[in-house]
């Protein structure tokens, strides 16, 4: 993408709309670009500008609502004409002031730290050769240059070297740290310690009894599951599986032999005309997988617009037969509990399974992964495999996507309530600029979190929540209070409605990794063990 066309498309999602411009689109899942790569993106225009521009001051959710849309509600084949019709009304100086102060007010811890680490060498640190290091890099120098590497030759005539001619091959396009799975944390993950090593032990121990005592399992599942035994270990706290050795294989292939029966009798179907609106979203939600419309009832539109939004980001999910897996999932699971049927935002949850049971087979990256390199019958199995997982989660949320989503409305109002006992000054922070929490948190319930935070941060997410009784419906809960108490200081500093809203919806956490879930879930566990027993503490 062009530096224009790049400019554009952070204006379309991230600026206010002013009059003669583009609308804002609120619900973003992360900044469409990493602030620490883009932070001077528009700092070449330092024009001081020589009038300002009055714009009428947002004050409600309806006023904000009214100028706001959803960036897919336009029409997904009319994206080259809205970015033509943006560019031709677009008021440059404004946009160029709230883009700006849009990257510095969400970008500023990330910003300090890179400033941070950017130490330059001084003279004093440098020295002179050792006269043995000369001797040695003599010698390698000779060695490379009578060594006959390669035999093929550049336009100049001379060798390459087998670096050169690996410099000169294509690379693959870098992924943005938001959308990288295998990074538990910033930096690389280093071995793993003793530590590590031991709590593998374990858990290979408690696997491999008899009968493997599942409320032990729980416990050592709570601080994080290791990658090895992530897959059995999910299986079995879902109850997929069950906790006896011997009849694991058997309830495998069972399952797995039910959930193709069911494609085999349903699965055509979904081109009868009673199931084209439910495919048709899917389909389309899939590929896509940007927040939908703040909506309160299920909003049944077409499976094939939805199975595009899957992560975008991660190449992975863009690829046809996962994409296909994702259509077979989603419609299936979709005409087996018609007191719901198919809701934006389900999509999300076969993600992190999907992801989890593709490491029983495969080392290293999953983001690059070709998925059409392993063996049909494995693909079979994690396809079966995370339907099922899938549908053990949502049988204990299913009240979240029947009619009107009760279980989603019930939720917000609680965490309301217990936000006004915690931190008394955010509550009514975002009750004097009149946001609601309706507003932000039925993502937060709808899709747990997923929208807020990196998938690598979910799957660590959900090794607690399977390890908590009802971690998915009741546990989640503290967890939505303390991501939120998290964020104070920038809340806080926010003195409008609409500021409010943009932060809230576009919080900064692309660098999080095990460390930053670890501290929420403590935080979270804290919560719940002085509210849960005691509901009536958070009550007024």
């Amino acid at each position: 993408m062009s530096g224009e066309a790049g400019k554009r498309q952070f204006w379309k999602r991230n600026v206010s709309k002013v009059p003669g411009s583009i609308q804002h689109v609120y619900g973003a899942q992360h900044p469409p670009f990493d602030p620490l790569l883009h932070a001077n993106l528009f700092k070449a225009n330092t024009k001081t500008l020589s009038t300002a521009v009055k714009t009428k001051k947002v004050t409600t959710f309806q006023e904000f609502e009214s100028i706001t849309s959803d960036a897919w509600d336009a029409g997904d084949d009319d994206d080259d004409d809205l970015l033509a019709m943006a560019a031709e009304n677009l008021n440059t100086d404004v946009v160029m002031e709230t883009a700006n102060k849009v990257i510095q007010n969400h970008s500023k811890l990330q910003e300090q730290k890179q400033q941070d680490e950017q130490v330059e060498a001084t003279p004093e640190q440098l020295h002179s050769p050792d006269p043995a290091e000369c001797s040695i890099i003599d010698k390698i120098v000779k060695s490379n240059s009578e060594a006959q590497l390669d035999t093929s030759t550049g336009s100049d005539g001379f060798e390459k070297t087998p670096l050169q001619k690996q410099q000169s091959l294509p690379s693959r396009p870098t992924i943005p740290l938001v959308a990288r799975i295998t990074d538990q944390n910033i930096s690389d993950a280093p071995l793993m310690t003793e530590r590590e090593m031991s709590r593998l032990e374990k858990f290979r121990y408690l696997l491999a009894e008899p009968n493997t005592d599942l409320e032990d399992l729980r416990k050592c599942s709570w601080s994080g599951i290791p990658k090895p035994v992530r897959p059995i270990t999910w299986k079995l706290l879902s109850g997929y599986l069950p906790a006896n050795v011997e009849r694991r294989l058997c309830t495998l292939q069972r399952k797995r032999e039910e959930y193709f029966a069911f494609i085999e009798q349903y699965y055509d179907s979904r081109n009868d005309e009673h199931h084209q609106d439910t495919y048709r979203q899917i389909a389309i939600d899939i590929p896509r997988m940007t927040p939908e419309s703040l909506i309160l009832q299920p909003k049944v539109r077409e499976i094939h617009i939805d199975i595009p939004r899957t992560n975008p980001l991660i190449p992975l999910f863009q690829q046809a037969s996962v994409q296909e897996i994702f259509e077979r999932i989603l419609f299936i699971w979709a005409i087996r509990h018609p007191a719901s049927g198919y809701v934006q935002g389900i999509n999300d949850l076969v993600t992190p399974f999907f992801v989890v049971f593709i490491f029983e087979y495969i080392e290293g990256e999953v983001e690059h992964f070709d998925v059409s390199s392993l063996p049909e019958e494995v693909l079979r199995n994690i396809e079966a495999d995370s339907f099922w997982c899938m549908s053990k989660l949502l049988d204990g949320i299913q009240d979240n996507y029947t009619f009107a989503q009760p279980g989603i409305q019930r939720k917000v109002k609680a965490l309301q309530e217990l936000v006004s006992r915690i931190d008394v000054q955010v509550h009514k922070h975002l009750h004097q600029y009149e946001v609601e929490y309706l507003q932000f948190a039925f993502r937060w319930m709808n899709n747990l979190l997923m929208r807020e935070l990196p998938l690598r941060c979910t799957i660590r997410l959900w090794d607690t929540y399977q390890s908590e009784p009802e971690g998915f419906s009741h546990f989640h809960l503290y967890v939505c209070a303390a991501f939120l108490v998290q964020w104070r200081k920038e809340i806080l500093e926010e003195k409008d409605f609409q500021g409010l809203m943009i932060l809230l919806q576009n919080l900064p956490t692309m660098h999080w990794g095990n460390e930053e879930i670890s501290v929420l879930l403590a935080e979270a566990y804290r919560l719940k063990y002085a509210f849960a027993d005691a509901p009536n503490h958070y009550k007024r």
